[in-house]
């Protein structure tokens, strides 16, 4: 962190590259902001950053120089593969020597980047001056160094911002007198981005008191923003400000203005709220007062000009008051009517808004009664310092007003933002959310929750995995450039691992520590990787093979005591490996006549363990130490559909579609399905379902479906109860059905690939992923 140069405006920290270009990806808002000036500049410059494998944290600082120049500077440990051009078709690296070490300037396409090691850290800038001095830099800014404790190690980026200097001054509200107005000094907040949300938490500090309008807030304590209570639901937006001593508080908003008061604080003692309701072009002016009464006295004496649903409407001559008395907060001079409902003043020019409002109000309709709302104060305290709200519209021109082009970001769906200050001594917290509001999902329907877009087309069928963090599930799935993503039930990515080759089969979760964290495990063609939560490399792993691994690597538990067995297969072998990656000895079975066919697997009969795969015309069924437990002395023709136990048989169908059986002592039935070459099965303990050409048959129920080309059926038992499912490949449909052949409500729905199912974040409904287009997936919620 000393490293960071001292006149870095901004600094962000980030736990994952992949993840944070991911979501610039799928999320609409942010997306829209790539192709913007100079955003898009900026991005230019940040291509490099794709070429960076990080270890560890990664900040990156921008500033500019005396000319007015951009700097970027990135800091990390460094590690011998911290640097990857090996896609990169137009690079070059130069080493330039430097009288106390050396530095290396590397060309990407036309942008050039200079780097130096030292201490294990590297600093790299498109800078060279700063470069070189990066290392010679005296005390870091004390501040930022305190600041950056602050940041929590859960969240995947962290922002810093100094906005005492006068190159970067965000805009946060909607007037822009008061956007002209120093807010603070510097900010650092969390962020948690995600599709449909933006989320920012932290802390903003302003060290010269009396020069940034945050301090205004000294010395008084936060309440309850109840403009929303007032404020009709359709509003664009609103600003609310809250004191519990409007003494403490005008004498700090004197102080910042410079100016003495206008107004006898004894007449506005009981006044604990004031704020600015947005609509359209129109606004008022609203008071939140504990005694009415009181402040009757002094606007009481008004003209009534009309009266609407009982509320009398009286003019105001003090049209300017409220700017005079509380700008910047509020700027308004067009106060020339008000009406009086309950605690609330609420004063404005427009007729029909203060009609609007007591209309609302009487209907109790108000603003925080709307979803879109609520569901944003879920996330935000009741009490707060400074509360502004925003809607889609609102939201849109704070965003534009940020940036110098003519093109306009467009924040369509998201309809309920807030930036929230809750003033402490010296400081204040800060949290700023920016989100969609779905719709209230109605019973019987199937809607389209997440979709997330990967680097590269998909390669394996996305399943769901278990986060022990938080017991809900996320999305395990491989793209055609072999990177394994790990992906949030809201649609961010965790982390992206490059792989030797693609996955067999599924990806298994084991707990290696017996401690309740899991770890994924599976097998590509040449390597056993297990991996921990953050997708590193856990203990000897990976395994590395010469000769190709042909079957999904078997995980075996066979006493549930975590004393796992891992099972490689390679062609007609098979080797047995504990966790810790060691050959297990005593495992007898070694080689196969013939090539293993299908994944071996692990049942269990009452106390008897029993591992089960198809060598050749042969079904072999060994202990635990691999030796023959049942000797089937029969030739099978077997078809590709694989090994279930059903009815406590060893289960599986011949090419020609015959159903066999095999019991514990190697007995063998037959019987006939009328199944034709071209099927496939599943099965559980009681349930057996099969499909041939376009015939469902789920237990005795037979689905008749639409030809086309279909998955191997899947079978899942979420909540209690049975769904079975197949995709066709070919419309790209996925169907659903319960044990008894009907078909879930509002199915089938858009899909490329099998499906996974489960409840994946402990709600009342399941859940299920698939892949949609060729590079992405779709999470789809049942109701």
């Amino acid at each position: 962190m000393s490293l960071v140069p001292n006149h870095a405006t901004v600094v962000i920290k980030t736990t994952s590259i992949e993840g944070l270009k991911s979501v610039f990806k799928n999320n609409s808002l942010l997306t829209q902001f790539s192709g913007k000036t100079p955003i898009g500049h900026l991005n230019n410059k940040l291509e490099f950053l794709s070429h960076l494998k990080p270890s560890d944290d990664l900040l990156i600082a921008f500033g500019h120089d005396q000319k007015d120049s951009l700097q970027i500077s990135v800091i990390t440990k460094y590690h011998k593969d911290l640097f990857n051009f090996a896609s990169t078709p137009n690079y070059s690296v130069e080493t330039i020597t430097l009288k106390n070490g050396s530095l290396t300037k590397t060309t990407i396409e036309k942008e050039i980047i200079y780097s130096i090691v030292k201490d294990s850290i590297v600093f790299a800038s498109n800078d060279r001056t700063l470069t070189e001095a990066a290392f010679n830099k005296k005390d870091p800014n004390p501040l930022l160094k305190e600041l950056y404790q602050t940041t929590s190690n859960g969240e995947s980026l962290s922002i810093f911002m100094n906005t005492k200097e006068k190159s970067f001054q965000p805009e946060f509200f909607f007037d822009q007198q008061l956007n002209k107005a120093q807010l603070t000094n510097y900010f650092l907040l969390d962020a948690d981005l995600s599709q449909d949300q933006l989320r920012f938490d932290g802390i903003t500090i302003a060290k010269d008191s009396a020069k940034s309008l945050i301090n205004i807030f000294k010395n008084t304590f936060p309440q309850e923003n109840r403009l929303p209570k007032i404020c009709p639901p359709d509003s664009d937006g609103f600003l609310s400000f809250t004191f519990h001593s409007f003494k403490a508080f005008h004498e700090s908003l004197s102080k910042f203005r410079k100016q003495d008061s206008i107004v006898s604080e004894s007449l506005f003692e009981s006044v604990s709220e004031a704020g600015v309701i947005y609509k359209n072009d129109q606004q008022a002016v609203v008071l939140n007062s504990i005694d009415a009464a009181n402040m009757n006295t002094f606007f009481g004496t008004q003209n009534s000009i009309d009266t609407y649903r009982d509320i009398s409407i009286y003019t105001f001559d003090k049209p300017e008051f409220f700017s005079d008395l509380f700008s910047p907060l509020i700027t308004y001079k067009k106060a020339t009517k008000f009406i009086n409902i309950e605690e609330f003043f609420v004063f404005s020019d427009d007729l029909e808004l203060l009609k609007e409002v007591i209309a609302s109000y009487q209907n109790n309709a108000t603003l925080s009664t709307s979803h879109a709302f609520e569901d944003l104060m879920d996330d935000l305290s009741d009490e707060s310092s400074l509360l502004a709200y925003a809607n889609s519209n609102h939201l849109k021109q704070i965003l534009n007003s940020n940036l110098d082009t003519a093109n306009t970001i467009n924040p369509d769906g998201f309809n309920a933002s807030a930036i929230q200050f809750v003033y402490e001594t010296d400081f204040a917290h800060v949290h700023a959310i920016l989100q969609k509001n779905k719709k209230k999902s109605t019973s019987n329907t199937v809607y389209e929750d997440i979709s997330v877009t990967l680097d590269a087309d998909v390669l394996t069928h996305p399943q769901f995995v278990n986060n022990h963090t938080n017991n809900q599930m996320e999305v395990a799935v491989q793209d055609i450039t072999n990177n394994l993503y790990l992906i949030s039930k809201d649609g961010k990515v965790q982390w992206k691992k490059q792989l030797d080759s693609k996955i067999l089969g599924r990806i298994e979760q084991i707990d290696i520590h017996k401690n309740g964290r899991l770890q994924l495990a599976f097998a590509t063609q040449h390597r056993v990787y297990v991996l921990d939560r953050d997708g590193k490399d856990v203990g000897s792993f990976p395994l590395k093979f010469r000769d190709q691994i042909t079957q999904p690597l078997s995980v075996f538990d066979y006493d549930k005591n975590r004393d796992y067995r891992l099972m490689v297969t390679q062609g007609a072998s098979v080797l047995l490996y504990n966790k810790q990656g060691k050959i297990v000895r005593g495992f007898n079975f070694k080689k196969a006549e013939n090539t293993i066919n299908t994944q071996p697997q692990h049942f269990r009969i009452g106390r008897k363990d029993y591992i089960v795969f198809v060598q050749g015309n042969e079904l072999e069924i060994l202990s635990r130490v691999g030796k023959t437990r049942v000797n089937v002395k029969n030739n099978i023709s077997f078809s590709d559909s694989g090994i279930y136990l059903y009815d406590n048989k060893f289960t599986t169908t011949t090419a020609k579609g015959d159903l066999v059986q095999i019991d514990e002592n190697g007995k063998m039935s037959s019987s006939n399905l009328s199944l034709g070459e071209k099927h496939s099965i599943a099965a559980t303990s009681k349930t057996l379902v099969t499909l041939s050409e376009n015939i469902l048959h789920i237990k005795t129920n037979k689905v008749e479906l639409d030809f086309g080309d279909y998955t191997p059926p899947k079978i899942f038992y979420v909540n209690d109860k049975i769904y079975v499912s197949v995709t066709d490949l070919q419309a790209k449909k996925v169907y659903l059905f319960d044990s008894l052949g009907k078909p879930i409500d509002n199915f089938p729905v858009y899909g490329n690939s099998t499906i996974d199912l489960d409840n994946i974040d402990k709600g009342k409904n399941p859940e299920f992923v698939t892949k949609g287009d060729q590079n992405g997936i779709i999470i789809y919620q049942i109701n």
